[in-house]
């Protein structure tokens, strides 16, 4: 008979219902099924039994599991997965873009994941992109099992997996015992939410277990003795696992034999085998000859699964009798070579090991856990990877809680330096536990990197007590409890607790003291000079500057690289409000520090704002998408939408709005699947900018809604909402009071709140809309125009225009005139601003007789018309009026008039005229395909020889030849 059955029993529903899903993958519709259940229930053999389907049908397969060799390491059941997909299906890191580093954390070989690492759920997208990308066109089966003893970070993953796999071609399938566990809390909240489909396995029926003899003994379910199926029942409660071991006793035990045609359960043995039918595994073992007993307790002690060099170095055989045993009738009851890892074995079913340790006592067990510790120690020098860990808790099992403690403490550090937070709390938690007794140096050691860990996890609250207990302790130099805090200052900073920021900062600065070295101090420093921005204040950019420049200046001789790259990149921003060429030279001095010491990200942000720089001067965004490209390649994906979302931000100044929506659409959908908070911020901030330079208040307003949803204050940002999107918003309705009032509160946050955001209008357009409406005068014109950062080109073309009124007030028309010409150059990468520009000043130009008005408002109500703003179109149509020129009507065929005759007033039915002089067409003769009288023609070839300022009709002609791009 088999041991096993070949058949999944009593799964009919759930087979089909596992196929559909795979049929959905292979589509591209992405789903999760969780497969729930007590132990032995039946989900390994469901997955098994999915695994192969897919895998007859040709798609892509990953296979992981938690219950690994120790206690939940982090991220192994991914690892796992991702290492049995690349045995058989080589992938290249570069395909999957800026995510292929980031997997880096998971995949051996993979490159350096970015230094600082971004969050788990970048880490999720990594991984479901890679998912995505092999099952292009032939589906992904992911398969996780024993997630039960998941660690937090694996299942902090999974998560967002079930929420977004429906966007990949992907099935992920996930057993969970059904037992109280995080992973089984998070399945059936999923379930609750429509993003998954969990499936409670149920114990088998009285016919099921029928037909499962009946394949197990490989007869008709008509033979099977309805005594034996009682007998089956009654001991496995349906349970199929203990059903087929049950079913080997009985045959074993000859309660069940056969004379060769049918089958029966013999009479005098039922009694003696319902006493016994409750523990067929124990019976079995204990069963074994010694040697096997030896063997699989060395094994049991191990863990589910267990290497054949650890158990051969604690038993001492040799590699024939190791495999002989193993492979012999006995143990492979209970073992099997295991599928993933060469010359490992695991148990069939956690009962099997259960059973064999129930024959260990507990002095017994203690003494062989040592000694399966000594061997892994043993064949594994330095303990690298989950050895550690597997370590610990043998010497855990074994008695030895110092030894046990210390491991714990080694792997929780790494889990840390790994980016699995929460996991490392656990892990030095528990290693603080089990150092009670230890020496003060270790406990110290110890609970310092657990107050990293807290900070790292965002449990700020534990962590600030936790590192209270350390100033008790002792344990460390004043040196690195002074870095302990300043790192927790850090933290803080970043997590917008600036009240406990200011404190550790302090607490840092008593431990060192005032003889400390400047080298020590510079790390305080640069932190307090970020705090500093946040505490209002009229010093606050002065007392910012200070400290950073102090620790700029002696990271950099130290050399602090990384504290110097902080301090000087803080400069850069501080210094732009009043002196971008500054701002810029600090930049690139951060930007060389990284360069020069290797630090990639560093220089990734550098590039950013030396970016932002370019753009804001030149309007160029060459360095910008430089600095985006390099994040891709450094897989620094955080700094990558940092970048895309600068781009877009100098798209929309552009004038170019379908591109910079398209952009903005792209980062906003990522930013927040990925749960990036500030860029998130960012993006929708960028979102009400696009709205408001579209004339679209419904739409700006909108997106700041969402702004505050996403914890945004409108209050410390009010140079963008105010400024750069309110402000426009107003101008592009032709509400000139309210754009001012919006902009004089958003110059006015600038005093209070230490923003330094460059684009406030503090230096072009407040100083314009002061000029226009009389409240400011050449004082004020040359107070701000005194200021570096008025360089900027972007506020340039608004000071030049509003020097140009000035000087047209002044009588000085002919400069004023020049002015304006400046103004529209400098300009001229700016669409919507540009003609802005010309409709704010052309006003004045016609009060004072200057310049070109009526050209300048023709090009903007051109433009206006076209991008659909049609406050600001009417007002130039009303002002040409006014200066007495003809207003053409719209009608239909204007936008295919060129921009140059356009402005010059040609109308829709003069172009069609210039387009059939191109033949050289006499006036009836154009007159009869147009319907027009010949003197009609005649008159509007008369027109477009003026607007055109060519000399006779045979030029024009030439003209229209060159327009339609045809000889003449």
């Amino acid at each position: 008979m088999r041991h096993r059955s070949t058949v999944l029993v009593g799964r009919d529903n759930e087979i089909r219902a596992v196929e559909r899903a795979l049929t959905a993958a292979r589509a591209g519709q992405g789903g999760t099924i969780f497969l729930v259940g007590e132990s032995g229930i039946g989900k390994s053999r469901l997955t098994a039994a999915a695994i192969e389907s897919a895998f007859a049908a040709g798609m892509g397969l990953m296979r992981g599991r938690a219950s690994a060799i120790g206690p939940m390491a982090p991220f192994r059941p991914l690892t796992e997965a991702i290492l049995f997909l690349l045995r058989a299906d080589p992938v290249d890191p570069a395909d999957l873009g800026p995510y292929g580093p980031i997997l880096g954390r998971l995949v051996p070989g993979w490159g350096e994941p970015p230094a600082g690492g971004d969050s788990l759920v970048v880490l999720a997208e990594a991984v479901l992109r890679l998912t995505g990308h092999v099952g292009r066109d032939r589906g992904c089966l992911i398969t996780l099992d024993d997630l039960h003893d998941a660690d937090p970070e694996t299942l902090a993953v999974l998560e967002y997996l079930v929420d977004n796999v429906d966007l990949q071609p992907t099935l992920l399938l996930g057993a969970i015992r059904d037992q109280d566990s995080a992973a089984l809390t998070m399945a059936r909240a999923a379930a609750q939410r429509g993003r998954c489909t969990v499936i409670d396995l149920d114990r088998l029926t009285r016919d099921d277990l029928r037909r499962l003899t009946a394949t197990c003994l490989d007869i008709d379910t008509a033979q099977i003795p309805a005594a034996a199926v009682d007998l089956l029942l009654a001991g496995s409660a349906g349970i199929p696992f203990i059903a087929e071991e049950l079913l080997t006793t009985m045959i074993d035990d000859a309660v069940l034999v056969s004379d060769g045609d049918t089958w029966s359960v013999a009479q005098d043995s039922r009694a003696a085998m319902t006493s016994a039918l409750s523990r067929p595994l124990a019976r079995r073992v204990a069963q074994l000859g010694p040697r096997i007993q030896r063997l699989l307790s060395v094994a049991a002690v191990f863990g589910p699964r267990f290497p054949l060099g650890v158990v051969q170095h604690v038993t001492a055989m040799s590699d024939r009798d190791l495999l002989s045993l193993l492979q012999g009738d006995g143990a492979a009851q209970l073992v099997a070579p295991d599928e993933h890892t060469a010359d490992w074995y695991t148990f069939h079913h956690q009962l099997g090991r259960e059973a064999v340790l129930a024959q260990l006592d507990p002095d017994e067990r203690a003494t062989l856990a040592g000694s399966v510790a000594d061997a892994v120690e043993t064949v594994n020098p330095g303990l690298p990877g989950e050895w550690c860990e597997v370590t610990a808790a043998l010497r855990l099992d074994a008695g030895d809680n110092d030894a046990a403690g210390r491991l714990f403490a080694e792997v929780g550090r790494r889990a840390l330096a790994l980016g699995a937070a929460t996991s490392a709390v656990a892990l030095l938690d528990r290693a603080w536990t089990l150092l009670t007794h230890s020496d003060a140096a270790t406990r110290a050691t110890t609970l310092e990197q657990l107050v990293l860990a807290l900070a790292e996890a965002g449990l700020m609250e534990r962590a600030l007590a936790s590192v209270e207990t350390l100033d008790q302790v002792g344990g460390l130099t004043a040196r690195r409890r002074a870095d302990l805090h300043t790192r927790l200052a850090w933290a803080a900073t970043v997590a917008g607790n600036t009240a406990d920021g200011l404190v550790q900062v302090e607490a840092a600065r008593a431990l060192l003291g005032d003889d400390s070295s400047a080298e020590d101090v510079a790390p305080i420093d640069v932190v307090a000079a970020h705090l500093a921005l946040d505490v209002p204040g009229p010093d606050q950019l002065d007392t910012a500057e200070r400290l950073a420049r102090q620790a700029a200046t002696v990271a950099e001789a130290v050399p602090l690289p990384e504290v110097a790259c902080q301090a000087w990149q803080l400069l850069g921003a501080i210094a732009r409000h009043r002196d971008p060429t500054e701002a810029t030279a600090c930049l690139e001095r951060a930007r060389s520090l990284a360069v020069r010491h290797n630090l990639p990200i560093w220089e990734i942000h550098a590039l950013i704002r030396l970016g932002n720089d370019d753009a804001l001067r030149h309007g160029g965004l060459h360095r910008l998408e430089r600095a985006r490209d390099q994040a891709s390649r450094a897989g620094a994906v955080t700094a990558r939408y940092q970048a895309e979302a600068s781009i877009a931000l100098h798209t929309i100044l552009r004038g170019d709005h379908g591109t910079a929506g398209a952009a903005i659409d792209r980062v906003l959908a990522a930013t927040t699947r990925l749960k990036l908070v500030e860029t998130t911020q960012y993006v929708l901030l960028l979102a009400a900018v696009l709205a408001a330079h579209r004339g679209n208040r419904r739409d700006m307003d909108a997106a700041i809604a969402e702004f505050r949803q996403w914890q945004g204050d409108p209050a410390l940002h009010a140079p963008r909402v105010y400024g750069l999107a309110g402000t426009f918003c107003a101008l592009l309705e032709e509400d000139r009071p309210r754009a001012l009032a919006d902009l004089t509160r958003a110059v006015a946050s600038e005093d209070t709140g230490g923003s330094v955001f460059p684009l406030s209008g503090r230096h072009g357009l407040h100083l314009l809309l002061r000029v226009l409406g009389g409240e400011a005068d050449w004082t004020d014109f040359l107070e701000v125009t005194a200021n570096p950062a008025c360089a900027l080109r972007w506020d340039r073309q608004f000071t030049l225009f509003a020097q140009a009124i000035l000087l047209g007030r002044a009588g000085k028309l002919p400069d004023a005139t020049a002015a304006a010409d400046d103004a529209i150059r400098a300009g001229a990468p700016y669409a919507m601003s540009h003609h802005l520009g010309l409709r704010l000043v052309a006003e004045p130009a016609i009060d004072a007789g200057w310049g070109d008005p009526i050209g300048w408002l023709r090009t903007a109500e051109d433009h206006f018309h076209r991008t659909e703003v049609p406050a600001v179109a009417g007002a130039c149509r009303a002002l040409l009026r006014r200066a007495g020129a003809r207003v053409s009507q719209r009608r239909e065929g204007a936008e295919d008039i060129p921009a140059e005759l356009r402005s010059a007033g040609v109308t829709v039915r003069e172009f069609e005229i210039l387009t059939l002089l191109v033949g050289r067409l006499g006036n009836r003769e154009i007159g009869d395909r147009l319907h027009l009288s010949p003197r009609t023609v005649e008159r509007h070839v008369s027109s477009l020889i003026t607007k055109t300022g060519l000399p006779n009709r045979i030029a024009l002609g030439e003209f229209a030849a060159e327009i339609a791009g045809t000889p003449d």
